[in-house]
């Protein structure tokens, strides 16, 4: 579909894209797979081990943009204005009369993130209809249409409207539309809500090419191949600032507005996922940047990444193609032929190991409910962190210095539902990695990779108290609705 060329055919030096990928492993940007194309020439696409083209991954809020534009596909039909109060479309879900500010609230209210109300969240609401949830509970803070206020919840009624006036799912309407001619998404998916709708705020599964040919499509205003599929003024508008996005009034990498579900940045616009599942594009340069990751807990992950694509590639790109460089293509190739997904640096070993190889510590009532742990070595590079807690008995094997690929031991969490924890004993895919911070200070790190991503990072101090052996242990963790046992601290004394 795109043809593969060299950075210099499509104007920016390999010099300066090997600059930008050493840019971000050196500020610990956790990748899966990044893609640069001008036009149609893909200069710049590579996955980050155990990662690879075809993986179907989580978009989380990129899957907003989508639903906006499946709203504009509806208004091309009739079906919808955008005026529409949202209200009306769904009576059958009010229990009550409706607050005047949530009445008013329109269809490009909603676009927009200028709603008017705040709501639990539907992950522990009880509530498995977030559009009857989102009518029914929740503060009514401001008038709709006033300002800029993030609405997840929001986008996902805007999903319902979807499949409620097309009367499909969401994936399905798009593919009909759109991506069946343009000959992508064929083995996308989209995870479910608890009531069967499209989880259309957060769960598009597709590949980074999939994202890729999305965003030439919008970069094209609608055509592909030159036949027209959308309509034009509809995306111009949706992707230009509508709303000003900067409540707190600091400059980043996506202040610079907002159109219909679809961030602004500089000179361009983008489609945003949260933890690091980005695409921008910059029209003036026909640039497009896709990337994926799991950064969640890394708040300044997204400015790092889009400036220094900024810095090191838009600004930098000329506007023909430059000479061949065959030295520097030939090292960025080098340099990037064997990218792996980010793992825990530092000492592979410490003099205090064997102090701890393979005992048993016995913790103190802690809120993860673990009871018990160890740490053990199989080898210079392997070993297994084993735990009880409130499940049982459990182990994750770790690389030590590197990433060591398994299954992550606790049961329960959702699947192909959101909130809907499963009970047939399904597992995620993880990846573990540790080293010694200090000599008496282990740090572990597992990274959940899967439908859902999450990670969380447990380090052991060890200190002798009263002539007895001791860990303090303290785990932290960043995810969407899971990993909440393993987020605390605790306390453990070795077992004699």
């Amino acid at each position: 579909m795109f043809e593969k060329v060299t950075p210099e055919k499509a104007g920016i030096s390999s010099k300066k894209v090997m600059a930008f990928i050493d840019y971000l492993e050196r500020r610990g940007l956790v990748m899966h797979d990044l893609i640069m194309m001008r036009g149609d020439k893909i200069f710049a696409e590579y996955y980050y081990k155990p990662f690879y083209r075809d993986f179907n991954h989580r978009q989380y809020s990129q899957t907003k943009s989508f639903v906006s534009f499946a709203i504009g596909l509806l208004i091309e039909e009739g079906k919808l204005n955008l005026d529409d109060k949202i209200a009306s479309h769904f009576p059958e879900k009010l229990d009550s009369e409706l607050h005047p500010f949530l009445k008013e609230q329109t269809v490009e209210d909603m676009l927009k993130m200028e709603t008017t109300a705040s709501y639990p969240s539907w992950f522990t609401s009880g509530d498995p209809d977030r559009v009857h949830l989102y009518f029914n509970h929740g503060a009514r803070c401001h008038p709709s249409g006033t300002f800029y206020w993030y609405d997840s919840n929001g986008s996902q009624v805007l999903c319902a409207l979807v499949e409620k006036l097309s009367g499909k799912k969401l994936l399905e309407y798009l593919k009909e539309k759109l991506f069946n001619k343009m000959g992508c998404f064929e083995n996308a998916e989209i995870l479910k809500t608890p009531n069967g709708d499209s989880w259309g705020d957060s769960a598009l599964l597709c590949t980074p090419r999939d994202m890729l040919s999305f965003a030439r499509f919008v970069m094209n205003y609608g055509t592909w191949n030159g036949e027209r599929l959308m309509n034009e003024a509809y995306l111009k508008k949706a992707t230009s600032k509508i709303v000003d996005n900067n409540p707190e009034g600091f400059d980043t990498a996506t202040s610079y507005g907002y159109g219909y579900q679809i961030w602004q940045t500089e000179n361009g616009f983008g489609f945003m996922g949260m933890g690091g599942q980005d695409t921008v594009c910059v029209p003036e340069k026909d640039l497009i940047l896709v990337y994926n990751g799991d950064n969640q807990g890394y708040s300044h992950a997204r400015d790092l990444t889009i400036n220094a694509f900024y810095d090191y590639i838009v600004n930098d790109m000329a506007d023909i193609e430059l000479p061949e460089d065959i030295e520097a293509e030939n090292a960025l190739a080098e340099r990037t032929k064997n990218l792996e997904l980010y793992y825990l640096k530092g000492a592979c070993t410490s003099p205090f190991k064997d102090n701890i190889n393979g005992k048993v510590f016995e913790a103190e009532e802690n809120r993860m409910g673990i009871k018990n742990f160890s740490i053990s070595f199989n080898s210079e590079t392997e070993g297994v962190f084993k735990y009880e807690n409130k499940q049982g008995k459990k182990e994750i094997k770790f690389g030590i210095g590197k990433n060591l690929f398994g299954k992550f031991p606790e049961f329960g969490y959702s699947d192909g539902v959101g909130a809907v924890r499963t009970t047939n004993g399904f597992t995620y895919n993880c990846a573990a990695s540790l080293v010694w911070a200090e000599e008496k200070k282990l740090k572990l790190k597992v990274q959940i990779i899967d439908r859902y991503f999450g990670n969380f990072t447990a380090t052991f101090a060890y200190k002798t108290v009263n002539d007895k052996l001791t860990c303090s242990l303290n785990m932290v963790k960043t995810a969407e609705d899971f990993l909440d046992a393993y987020t605390g601290t605790a306390f453990a004394t070795e077992k004699q």
